[in-house]
């Protein structure tokens, strides 16, 4: 955590070793109350933003905030009676790794923290490392991130925030952080002995300078640090903020600064813990701070703290421009920030150096070189972007799983209108679109009141449109034992949800039964016409033409095999038999095949997984009271570009015949009747 006058509860202390160094850092420095003194010992305006700090004291001699320590800079280092900046610290080696502990905890701190991160690895020229003290749905989210983000010379560590919960559980906290807001106290019992120095960061700040400029303060404490630190393992940290709180406690109701109050009273106390650092390091912007007295004249903000509850919404004299500067980082590409440290040795996670021999292999020249690429490529991902809430344990449960981009956004109101169970869908944005998409929840009443549907950001990367990778990462999120597979431009009966949990029930399917579960796909050619409420009232909008047979105009082999004919009279589900470029959507257990991520842009993707399904001996059952209805839309990029393209349609039929070889392989003479479907020289998606 940074300085601050009203911290926010995420994190900020040090290991043992430094602990006295970051209680300073953390709850001096940017106070609005500062003042700089004279020569003369006089209070005079902030000037040179490098100069140390003191804390002016209310007129009522009650300490608060940063307000509550004593502006002893450091004996024999700063001057603080003198008025000429000191020269700023001398840099870290270029190679040595920095060390940054943050807590997050949450949806919307794991949102933050991205882009405090951005802002670091944007200016950063050392290795850093990463300590990320989380609740398990953040650890979740940010797993996944980093791991796909691959972002080379960072490391990154994960601890339990509940194991530190039953050492501050006793203290009574009003801060809007709960808990979390008071982790600081103790996470020198969580972070590995051995590290020697952390800098320790909230999720609501932006970096605007380099952070090795902050690490190069450190230097400061070289020989008197010692001393100080021996003080301290002789009084006990952890006795010593204990039997503080216990007696402030005694006076105050609850802590409302949380950690902030206990920190306040031990340097009260212990005044000569105290290392100011300048303003420029901690730019609050909440509503009643006086921070345009330090960025007034202040030639070069080092961090902005949005210290608020209210965020980067909160009233300020200039929150247009920090805000502006805030969006700069939030709407940036990450990608871009896939950038190798030249000189530095770092250790390359076996992923990454598989992924880097497998595109050196590349062609450049090979006119499929686009797909190779595509399908090699590993996007970031961002699961459960928005705060979602699993759906509680049922035995024949369903997750709608689809994916989408930005130009199908506005399917998302009438989908979940349409289907009331739990949904699991990724979506191919770039950084600036995931904020849009974040605003058009936030302004659906309802998208923001459907908190069972889970949303699963992949960042765009590449030419190609990768359906195949994001249905899988909508299918890797679901929770349910079914999932209903499906596209976003299709909405399912009103009745679906009810009718497939009974299905699944009445069928016995499970262990007991291994069956891919049909439900048939129509289309209309109208964006204006009156959703069927029933088999019945589909087939009059059948008979009447409002309807058709999904795609029997354009690619009837698609899904001629769910017998539409015998669907009509159907009374029960029966089965049918897998055939050449059949593509149905369908009800399977979460366990099932994943789709193969090499077919990206348009053509097979949804072929080739039926497929692997009829391999693994799925029976097909065609349900006969379900039904699912295609909507009119412009045609994708993708699809304009295989008509259009010769080489497109080739490069297609290229992976058709590698996916074959793959079949093979894997299932030897069984794959052989699947090589007539790579006769056909078209195919949909």
């Amino acid at each position: 955590m940074l300085p601050r006058g009203r911290p926010r509860a995420l994190g900020a202390a040090a290991l043992l070793l430094l602990l006295l160094l970051l209680i300073g850092f953390f709850l001096l420095g940017g106070d609005p109350e500062c003042e700089r003194l004279e020569p003369d010992g006089r209070a005079g305006d902030l000037g040179c933003p490098r100069c140390p700090l003191t804390p002016r004291v209310p007129s009522d001699g009650r300490l608060r905030g940063a307000s509550a320590l004593h502006g002893d800079p450091l004996a024999g280092h700063w001057d603080h009676n003198r008025s000429a900046c000191d020269p700023w610290p001398q840099l870290p080696p270029k190679c040595e790794l920095l060390h940054v502990a943050i807590v997050c905890a949450g949806h919307n701190s794991s949102r933050e923290v991205i882009t405090l991160v951005k802002s670091l690895l944007f200016y950063r020229k050392n290795p850093l490392h990463l300590h990320l003290v989380t609740d398990a749905v953040a650890r979740n989210i940010l797993e996944t991130l980093f791991r796909t983000w691959m972002v080379p010379a960072l490391g990154v560590s994960f601890y339990h925030a509940d194991q530190l919960k039953p050492q501050i559980s006793w203290i009574p906290n009003k801060h809007y952080s709960g808990l979390y807001g008071l982790m600081k106290l103790v996470l020198p019992g969580i972070l590995p002995p051995g590290l020697a120095r952390v800098i320790v960061l909230d999720t609501d700040v932006t970096f605007a300078s380099d952070i090795a400029e902050l690490w190069a303060l450190f230097a400061h404490f070289s020989g008197v640090i010692l001393l100080w630190l021996d003080r301290l393992r002789q009084v006990g940290w952890e006795q010593m903020w204990k039997l503080t709180a216990q007696r402030e406690l005694l006076t105050l109701a609850a802590t409302s600064l949380a950690d902030q109050d206990i920190f306040n009273a031990v340097i009260k106390e212990h005044p000569e813990l105290v290392q100011p650092l300048p303003c420029v390091w901690n730019v609050q912007l909440s509503d009643h701070t006086r921070a345009e007295h330090c960025y007034s004249e202040a030639a070069d903000l080092k961090v902005i703290h949005w210290n608020s509850p209210k965020k980067v919404r909160v009233k300020n004299k200039h929150a247009g421009f920090f805000r502006n500067f805030y969006l700069t980082f939030l709407g940036y590409d990450g990608n871009l920030l896939r950038r190798e440290l030249f000189g530095c040795p770092s250790q390359t996670l076996p992923e990454a150096e598989q992924l880097q021999r497998a595109l050196a292999q590349l062609d450049e020249e090979d006119a499929c070189f686009e797909f190779r690429q595509q399908q090699l490529t590993v996007h970031r991902v961002h699961i459960t972007f928005l705060p979602h809430k699993p759906p509680p344990p049922r035995p024949h449960d369903i997750t709608l799983v689809a994916q989408l981009s930005m130009d199908r956004l506005q399917m998302l109101e009438a989908l979940c209108r349409h289907w009331p169970g739990p949904m699991s869908l990724a979506l191919y944005l770039t950084d600036a679109e995931a904020q849009q998409f974040l605003h058009f929840v936030e302004a659906s009443p309802v998208l923001s009141a459907r908190q069972d549907v889970a949303y699963h950001v992949v960042y765009r990367e590449g030419p190609l449109y990768p359906v195949n990778q994001l249905r899988n990462v909508a299918l890797a999120q679901a929770l349910t034992p079914y999932v209903f597979l499906s596209d976003i431009d299709f909405l399912p009966a009103y009745s679906l949800y009810d009718y497939l949990r009974a299905s699944i029930e009445q069928l016995e399917l499970g262990s007991r039964r291994k069956a891919a579960l049909v439900v048939p796909a129509f289309e209309t050619l109208r964006y204006r016409f009156t959703f069927p409420s029933s088999k019945a009232e589909l087939l009059a909008l059948l008979d009447s033409g409002s309807l058709y047979a999904f795609r029997y105009h354009e690619w009837p082999q698609g899904h001629a095999p769910t017998d539409y004919a015998r669907w009509r009279e159907a009374q029960a589900p029966y089965r049918v038999q897998w055939a050449a470029d059949y593509e149905p959507y369908v009800v399977v257990p979460r366990d099932c095949p994943r789709y193969d991520p090499r077919f990206v842009g348009f053509g097979w993707n949804k072929v080739a997984h039926i497929v692997e399904l009829d391999a693994q001996e799925f029976e097909l059952l065609v349900l006969p009271e379900a039904f699912t209805i295609h909507l009119p839309h412009a045609p994708s990029l993708d699809i304009s570009r295989f008509r259009s393209s010769s080489t497109y349609r080739d490069c297609l039929q290229a992976l058709k015949e590698e996916f074959h070889q793959d079949l093979s392989r894997r299932y030897g003479a069984a794959a052989l009747k699947y090589l007539t479907a790579l006769q056909q020289p078209r195919s949909p998606a």
